[in-house]
């Protein structure tokens, strides 16, 4: 799928996930990077993993494999990403953030990569969330900082990255992700500026919250 979900098709101009991870180099060993932090912090003993907007699945497979054995499941709303994930053999099923199809208290683990900042009603998605997790369930969101990254893109002279409408509708900061879950009722883990320990020189946060 586009990275901006709002767009479809093989047409000029369009950046695809898969498109750009397999180009490696720097791009794949920061995604490899920020998904590890990711998986470093799934419960251990989860037997219930969702991945929320898994998009064309490239990180669901990494938890398929580090956690063989588990169910897991990836869910998105876009017809495309799940025929990309089921051309790999991957658990996906379509739905929406708002009306997760799963009984309550039914989840160890919910992921949410790269996937708030294009939410228009992120209160509701994280109640919704906050129901299927079962009590002490982690909830891992992982954001980007625009900034950080439009810059960066632009000093790797990757001009058509940086200046690519990636739909997102907000820009979160630490503090305010933390201050929304708490207000929410999740107690915080975790809160992590990755590859830097400052967030405006960051480009993701990884926080970690459990209900």
């Amino acid at each position: 799928m586009p990275v901006n979900y709002k767009q479809s098709g093989k047409s000029a101009g369009v950046i695809y996930q898969r498109d750009q991870y397999s180009k490696g180099g720097i791009t794949k060993r920061y995604w490899d990077y920020r998904d590890k932090v990711m998986l470093d912090n799934i419960n251990k003993d989860a037997e219930v993993i969702l991945d929320l907007g898994c998009g064309e699945g490239i990180t669901l497979e990494k938890i398929c494999v580090l956690f063989n054995g588990r169910r897991i499941i990836g869910m998105d709303i876009d017809d495309e990403n799940i025929a990309i994930c089921r051309e790999r053999g991957l658990p996906v099923i379509k739905g929406d953030i708002y009306h997760i199809d799963m009984s309550d208290e039914s989840v160890d683990c919910c992921i949410l990569s790269e996937v708030i900042e294009h939410l228009d009603d992120p209160k509701s998605a994280f109640l919704e969330i906050k129901r299927v997790l079962k009590p002490g369930g982690r909830l891992v969101v992982i954001f980007p900082n625009d900034l950080a990254f439009k810059l960066a893109r632009i000093v790797m002279l990757k001009f058509k990255e940086a200046f690519y409408d990636a739909g997102h509708l907000r820009q979160w900061t630490p503090h305010d992700m933390k201050k929304y879950l708490v207000a929410l009722g999740f107690n915080i883990e975790l809160s992590k500026s990755i590859p830097f320990l400052l967030w405006p020189i960051s480009l993701h946060c990884v926080i970690v919250g459990s209900k």
